[in-house]
């Protein structure tokens, strides 16, 4: 699609450098990257903190917290009064098998969060909004996964595999575009699997690296998927504030590679290591599918690397189309080789990995260009 095929709603958006910015989900990967990518920009932001959270991820920065909870509309309208832009990265993420609580969890705040921040938002006459959307909730076509997908796919909810999480992501977006038709200026910035620095928790992505940094990688599945680098989905967010379409959505992808990709990538960061042992996915989905929920249910807290659903969406090997994202937006990918690199370095400086395990990357080493 051509860029200059619409203009953006509001025009003067573009530019903007004035106001403050409201931003949840700050302390989150995708957040802390938006977080820092804005104050580049000089933005005066203000971030929402759930009470008594971590707030590792602010430490040192020149941001405003306010503390709420997104699930109380009343709260959500009076921490963003005085803003004239909002960014709703929060969101609960899951690729486990839910219990009955977990799914009014993910239901309240990915669903219901969404659009008290919206409603907040458009209460509160801001200028316009962003709403992070998953790359699981675009559509697909069912009878050719990996198929590209466009923006404009609607969300498949007819696989009985289809992830909780995915279908609330899904909902988010029509709970955002039911304020855009009451009037509210908002835009989707829609992000793949995050890999990059400041990880502080860490992700899932985040805890699988450290764990083969240190050895305690035994097996994996043939699979891909689509993965965006932080400074790319951040880079992402503020171009759709400035450029995006009022009401429509943006796929923010860096590449797509198979998990025997990033596995070389990783060992080109830490060093040589056992290879991991591949399993076919389909025997690993069995056994999974026995222990997954025994273990989401009886030991939550245990971390679960490969799940049915995680492996149901590798073994799809799903591409995205980001030629809107490029075209309409000046938006350009970079390298999940260099936030493989960013992530790990991020990673010794936290403690979270012996520093002693890093090497030297050769500067010419381009995956992504290399296929």
């Amino acid at each position: 699609m051509s860029a200059t095929h619409e203009s953006p709603t509001n025009p003067e958006i573009i530019g903007v450098r004035s106001g403050k910015v409201f931003v949840t989900g700050g302390s989150g990967h995708v957040g802390a990257h938006l977080v820092r990518r804005l104050l580049q920009d000089g933005e005066d932001i203000r971030c929402l903190v759930e009470p008594g959270g971590d707030r590792r991820a602010f430490e040192g920065l020149p941001v405003e917290l306010v503390e709420g909870d997104i699930r109380d509309e009343d709260a959500m309208t009076r921490v963003i009064a005085g803003c004239n832009r909002v960014y709703h990265v929060a969101a609960k993420i899951s690729i486990l098998s839910p219990s009955a609580n977990e799914f009014k969890d993910i239901f309240s705040i990915n669903v219901l969060g969404a659009r008290n921040v919206m409603r907040a938002a458009h209460a509160n006459g801001v200028q316009r909004a962003v709403l992070t959307g998953s790359f699981s909730a675009v559509g697909y076509d069912p009878d050719d996964p990996s198929k590209p997908s466009t923006d404009e796919m609607p969300h498949w909810p007819y696989d009985s595999g289809v992830m909780p999480y995915a279908r609330s992501k899904a909902l988010a977006e029509h709970e955002m575009l039911k304020v855009v038709a009451d009037g509210l200026d908002a835009v989707i910035a829609t992000s793949c699997s995050c890999i990059g620095a400041w990880d502080y928790f860490p992700s899932r992505m985040g805890r699988t690296m450290c764990d083969f940094a240190k050895g305690k990688v035994r097996a994996w599945v043939p699979g891909g998927f689509e993965f965006v680098a932080g400074r790319d989905i951040a880079e992402g967010h503020v171009a759709a504030m400035a450029r995006g379409r009022r009401g429509h959505k943006y796929v923010f992808a860096t590449h797509f590679h198979t998990l025997g990709d990033l596995i070389e990538m990783w060992r080109e960061c830490v060093g040589p290591r056992s290879r991991p042992l591949k399993i076919p996915a389909g025997l690993m989905s069995a056994v999974s599918s026995v222990y997954s929920g025994a273990l989401s249910r009886f030991f939550p807290n245990v971390p679960q690397r490969l799940t049915p659903g995680s492996i149901r969406i590798l073994t799809m090997q799903r591409r995205a189309d980001t030629s809107r994202a490029q075209g309409e937006l000046g938006w350009r990918p970079t390298s999940i080789r260099e936030a493989v690199q960013a992530a790990y370095e991020f990673f010794a400086d936290q403690g979270m990995i012996d520093r002693a395990v890093l090497v030297s990357v050769p500067a010419n080493l381009d995956h992504e260009a290399a296929q």
